[in-house]
């Protein structure tokens, strides 16, 4: 069992090594030690001196080209230690030097053109400055030895690229050639005749088949289970997972079928570890035998996480909508086609160590390599065309992801490139290009296949927690978790595609040391410490904020509007001190920018001096407050109630509820009228018309009565009612009330209407209206009558005058003149 337990770490081991294509660069990296040990971050003085012997052995390596990439490699790893620790000497005494240079500042330059100065002023500054450069030798020396060793490296990253740039475009042994496919073949079974010889040799040994009997039981024991493991477990998985999809309604399925599904590549595996450790318990493998042995484990993860991807891309049952628009056999034939494209690379897992144990020739693996890349360029073009088909139910659909599907479409279309370009350079010659091309784009579909499961799964997962259901979808956290996802499988994507962790290692070093700003450098953890003071100092002020609106400001005097003026400009302040302080404590020197970002700002003030003008006009809204929120203003023809005040502009909320946004200079500079300003008192006039002949006197007291005994209408002072005059129909009156809250002015208009209808028709007061005479220019045609003939020269129809009416009748029709 111990050994079963140590096969089981080893199998991990071998599964994490398998899966990222670019392990090869890694284990060799990691696997050999330099010769001479790279300084550490923990030493506090540098040996310049071993640093020098370093330098030069380096130089000469890479003068003479001659050493391998793995010994260029561990030489980059050696100068790559020193440079990280020249950078963190280029920090020495920083804060004496900081010091000296601002007491030197305070002395002054030294006096020229013969002027005159104070002894103890020279004296001193002499000192100061030789201190000064004291301090400063092993910064600049640190700089130098920087530049170097930055210089080595990249140096040495030219020449390991140059040569596997020459590599790929290397021509080989054609595999077409049929002299090459004996040696490929028997190449092939000479690895595995070994291996079996091997395992005949141990059973002709003495003591094997005693020892057998004594493992009988545990070799019998390893082999059920790894036959009940291998040929039921992934079937035992999805029939759990089919039974779960039955409970389609219960919240959490997709949740807990993802969960599930990753047995589908752990009881087989662990099927395979019995079945190798039935193999050990026998003692039948020798030592190439269990070296062959040993890629099961690899090939086998290899195999399951594409199966796996098959079915989490392409279900069978979806508890939702599945990520591609495809039919029922579609989903089938993709499943097949992304589990082909999992053994074709593993068999190119064992197929590559293989050739790296027995040594095989250029022309054998060639030979051997080429039907994986036809099969694999088969089922690639079939992969891409299926995307394509996808792509295209989608635009025929209502499409609401199409940007998904372009980055699907383009994908596609490279696949396809892909698929036909890796057979024909593998079958002209150029293996390391076939190659190179082939299983990164493999491994490239299995990485996004990945991520785009693992987004899935979160967007489930977040659903199923957040109670939100398909609704997740519009979410922003699952968004920005998948983003997250994304970025973090940028750098394996990068490795897949041939790109050394020394040149990752280095990116990351570039960001993290930062650039420099002037006489400082900025580095990822300055902004860092800047964001956090910043968000605290911001919390803060929001804190202070709500304080005070809540808590301090309404009991005081201050109207509301004052109030919001306050807790603004505290706002307003809050964020300029929090920037300031962040920007100090980060250690930021902003002089050396303060000419650049003085020229800037008269560029932006040209560019935006609407906006700045606004923004001026805010700030004076907010203290002179002439308008402020909730108040009835009428600006540019728009009237309606203040219900915001930002810094650029105010919205102005329409008696019909819609909001307009009214830039703050056209209530500065404009004329705005503020009906609740000082106060809700105002006033509303309402003009009355009664027939001619009516009494006047009558009319007026009635109006009075009516006015004064509404309970808006204030009594002093009290309502006017003033006969305006004669009109063309009417008798006018006007009657002016004050009302103590203007804000009910239409109410009130209406039930003063209301009232004076009713009052007048109790008391028989007649409201004249306008009265017209209709002149008819073809009566007949109402009457029925048929019209004269056209060519009958009918005359002219000429008005007739009714009889008895006035000579002027046609200029005042009304008769009221």
């Amino acid at each position: 069992m111990t050994h079963f337990l140590r096969l089981c770490f080893t199998v991990l081991c071998l599964s994490l090594w398998a899966a990222a294509p670019g392990q090869a660069q890694v284990a060799d990296v990691s696997g050999a030690g330099s010769e001479q040990a790279a300084p550490t971050q923990a030493d506090q003085t540098v040996d310049y001196v071993t640093w020098t012997a370093t330098a030069e052995r380096a130089e000469e390596a890479i003068l003479a080209a001659r050493a391998s990439n793995l010994a260029l490699e561990q030489l980059r790893e050696e100068l790559a230690g020193w440079r990280s620790l020249f950078l963190e000497a280029q920090d020495a005494n920083a804060t004496r030097i900081a010091t000296l240079n601002e007491q030197i500042a305070v002395l002054g330059a030294a006096p020229e053109d013969g002027a005159s100065e104070a002894p103890e002023i020279t004296a001193r500054r002499a000192q100061l400055t030789a201190q000064l450069d004291v301090l400063q030798a092993p910064v600049l020396t640190a700089e130098e030895a920087y530049r170097r060793a930055d210089g080595l490296i990249g140096e040495i990253d030219s020449i390991i690229r140059a040569r596997q740039a020459d590599e790929l475009l290397q021509l080989g042994p054609t595999p077409l050639n049929p002299v090459h496919w004996p040696k490929a073949l028997g190449a092939l079974t000479g690895s595995v005749r070994l291996a079996v010889l091997e395992a005949v040799d141990a059973m002709a040994a003495p003591d094997f088949w005693s020892n057998l009997r004594g493992n009988l039981p545990a070799v019998l024991f390893y082999l059920a289970l790894a036959g009940v493991l291998l040929l039921r477990g992934r079937v035992w998985m999805i029939n759990l997972t089919t039974r779960l999809s039955q409970k389609s309604t219960q919240r959490g399925v997709a949740v807990y079928a993802g969960v599930l599904s990753i047995g589908q590549i752990i009881l087989p595996l662990m099927g395979l570890m019995a079945l190798l450790e039935a193999f050990y318990s026998a003692e039948l493998l020798g030592l190439r035998g269990a070296r062959i042995a040993g890629l099961i484990p690899g090939a086998g993860i290899i195999l399951l996480v594409g199966l796996w991807l098959a079915g989490r891309l392409f279900p069978r049952i979806s508890f939702r909508k599945p990520m591609f628009t495809l039919s029922e056999a579609r989903m089938d034939e993709a499943r097949r086609e992304t589990g082909g494209l999992a053994g074709v690379a593993a068999l190119w897992y064992i197929l590559q160590r293989l050739a790296d144990f027995d040594e095989y020739e250029p022309a054998e693996l060639a030979v051997l390599n080429l039907p994986l890349l036809i099969i694999a360029g088969i089922l690639m073009f079939r992969i891409a065309q299926i995307l394509t088909i996808h792509v295209r139910n989608e635009t025929d659909a209502e499409n609401t992801h199409p940007y998904r599907d372009n980055i699907i479409q383009l994908v596609a279309r490279a696949v396809m490139i892909v698929a036909f370009v890796g057979p024909i350079l593998g079958a002209i010659g150029y293996y390391q290009a076939a190659v190179f091309v082939t299983y990164p784009a493999i491994h490239s579909l299995a990485l996004l296949g990945f991520v785009a499961a693992l987004q899935r799964f979160v967007y489930d997962a977040y659903g199923w927690l957040m109670g939100e259901g398909e609704g997740v979808q519009d979410a922003l956290m699952p968004v920005l978790i998948g983003f997250v996802l994304f970025l973090a499988a940028m750098p394996v994507l990068a490795l897949i595609w041939g790109v050394r962790v020394a040149d990752l290692t280095e990116l990351w070093t570039r960001f993290t040391e930062g650039f420099q700003l002037g006489d400082t450098r900025l580095s990822p953890s300055d902004f860092l410490t800047f964001a956090i003071i910043f968000a605290a100092l911001y919390f803060l002020t929001r804190l202070f904020q709500g304080a005070l609106r809540a808590t301090i400001l309404p009991k005081t005097g201050i109207d509301k509007g004052g109030q919001n003026a306050i807790v603004s400009g505290t706002g307003y302040f809050g964020i300029f001190l929090a920037a300031i302080i962040a920007i100090t404590a980060t250690g930021i020197d902003l002089s050396s920018v303060a000419i650049v970002a003085g020229a800037l700002s008269v560029g932006i003030g040209f560019g935006l001096q609407n906006i700045v003008s606004n923004f001026v006009s805010g700030i004076i809204l907010l203290i002179e407050r002439p308008v402020s929120e909730g108040d009835w203003i009428e600006v540019g023809g728009v009237m309606g109630t203040v219900r915001d005040i930002s810094v650029r502009s105010t919205r102005v909320e329409t008696f019909d509820r819609t909001d307009v946004i009214v830039p703050n200079t056209d209530l500065i500079s404009g004329m705005v009228t503020n009906f609740t300003r000082s106060n809700v008192t105002g006033r509303i006039i309402l003009k009355v018309g009664v027939a001619y002949g009516t009494d006047t006197r009558k009319v007026h007291g009635l109006l009075e009565e009516i006015a004064q005994s509404h309970p808006i209408v204030i009594v002093n002072p009290p309502p006017h009612v003033s006969f305006a005059g004669f009109g063309a129909d009417s008798l006018d009156f006007e009657v002016r009330c004050v009302l103590s809250d203007i804000n009910f002015g239409l109410t009130v208009r209406s039930e003063l209407n209301h009232e004076i209808a009713r009052r007048f028709a109790e008391e028989g007061i007649e409201i004249p209206f306008a009265q017209r005479d209709i002149w008819l220019r073809n009566p007949e045609a109402l009457r029925g009558e048929q019209a004269p003939a056209p060519d009958a020269a009918a005359p002219a129809p000429q008005p007739t005058m009714p009889p008895n009416l006035p000579s002027d009748f046609r200029e005042d029709p009304d008769g009221d003149r």
